[in-house]
Formats: structure tokens, C-alpha cells, sequence
């Protein structure tokens, strides 16, 4: 037996698409926390990293929130807050938002940070206040690698959110950690590769996104 045959029986099992503990089901709660938690990253570190990296200032604090917050280890910070404030979704969102918001705030600084400088000059040239020239200018040129650090929270909240399932929630983890408790290693297969299949959808959109939003000429220069 190889890992083919064993997701080939979980997938076939008829009893996994439906009811509560589906696969239909399970997926959307684990992309309601994948969004949730890319959300609530995102509402912290885009703004932080726009606003730093227009003005040029706290790049050496963000560098040091950033490998202390990487450092992090998920499930142990997951536990430690389930015992200090019981089950519930916060503790689950926490070390998600923790993992998602390093990538997201250093990569969208470093991307302004790199935007040409004579772009920056040439539209205050023109009279345009700092707000319109990070949004106008900085933004648009620097948004390719933008969306490169949000992609990177993605997935890495997609690959991590499997923890909600150790307390209690559901999500494609579920299959995992059920599975290993009834030594069911078709449920674990299963749920291993839905993840796996659900972290190159998230890459596919983001790809889709760059297409869409991201100007043909800066697509070029890049």
C-alpha cells in the first residue's frame, strides 16, 4: 500500500462528502479560519509596513518583531493560551496571526523600500502630498511583492491552520488528528493532501491576482 491507495479510499469513501464531518464542511471552516486570521494579519502588518516603509523609519524594529514573532512555536503558543483562557477561537487565531504577520509586514516595507527613488521625486515634483505619492506611485510599482508576502502568510496560515483541530475546532485538520487518535491513516492522508491540495489553489489565486491588479508594465520590469 502507498499513499495513492490510501487517499484514494478516503476519497472514495462516499460518507466523507457528506454530513457535519464532510469533506465540503471541513473545507470551508478551514477557509473561513485561513481568512480570518489572513484578515486580522493583514489589518496589522500592511498598514505598518506601508507606512515604515514610506517613511524610511523602523526598519531595524520590524526586522527584530519579525524573527522574535517567527520564532514563535504555533502549538506550543496554542496550548499556552488554551490553558490560560480556555477553548475558544482566540487562542486558535493568535499564533495564525503570529505566523501570517512577519512575511506580510517585512516584505511589504522591503517593497516599498525598493520602489525607484526618482518615481518618488518626480511625482512630489508634481505636487503630489505623501499619501498619493504611497498610494499612486509607491504602491502600484512595489504591489508584485506586496502580494508575494501576503501569498507567503497564506500559505503558511493554510498549512498551520490544522491546529484548531487539537482543540476542538474543525477545519481540514480534523482528519489529520482524528485519524491519528483512531489510527485511521486513510483520514490522515486524506487531510494531508486536501491541505496540500488547498495551499496550491491559494497559490493559483494569487497568481490570478497579480494578473489581474498588477499593471502590464510593471509586470514586465519585474
Amino acid at each position: 500500500m502507498n499513499i495513492f491507495h490510501f487517499a484514494n479510499v478516503f476519497f472514495s469513501d462516499r460518507a466523507h462528502w457528506h454530513g457535519p464531518g464532510g469533506i465540503p464542511t471541513r473545507l470551508w471552516e478551514h477557509v473561513q479560519y485561513t481568512l480570518m486570521a489572513l484578515g486580522i494579519a493583514g489589518a496589522i502588518g500592511l498598514p505598518v509596513g506601508l507606512v515604515t516603509g514610506h517613511t524610511g523609519r523602523g526598519g531595524n524594529v520590524l526586522a527584530m518583531i519579525a524573527t522574535a514573532a517567527r520564532a514563535l512555536p504555533s502549538f506550543g503558543l496554542l496550548v499556552l493560551l488554551t490553558i490560560l483562557m480556555g477553548l475558544g477561537l482566540t487562542p486558535v487565531m493568535v499564533p495564525l496571526v503570529a505566523l501570517a504577520v512577519p512575511p506580510m509586514l517585512v516584505t511589504t516595507y522591503e517593497a516599498i523600500r525598493t520602489v525607484d527613488r526618482s518615481l518618488v521625486d518626480a511625482a512630489r515634483g508634481m505636487g503630489m502630498g505623501p499619501a498619493r505619492v504611497l498610494f499612486q506611485v509607491e504602491l502600484p510599482v512595489a504591489l508584485p511583492l506586496v502580494l508575494s508576502g501576503i501569498r507567503s502568510s497564506a500559505i503558511q496560515i493554510v498549512s498551520t491552520a490544522t491546529i484548531a483541530a487539537y482543540v476542538s475546532f474543525g477545519g481540514l485538520g480534523r482528519y489529520i488528528v482524528d485519524g491519528l487518535y483512531q489510527v485511521d491513516y486513510y483520514q490522515v492522508v486524506g487531510g494531508a493532501v486536501l491541505v496540500a491540495g488547498l495551499a496550491v489553489v491559494t497559490l493559483l489565486l494569487f497568481w490570478l491576482a497579480g494578473r489581474l491588479f498588477v499593471s502590464p508594465g510593471v509586470r514586465r520590469q519585474r
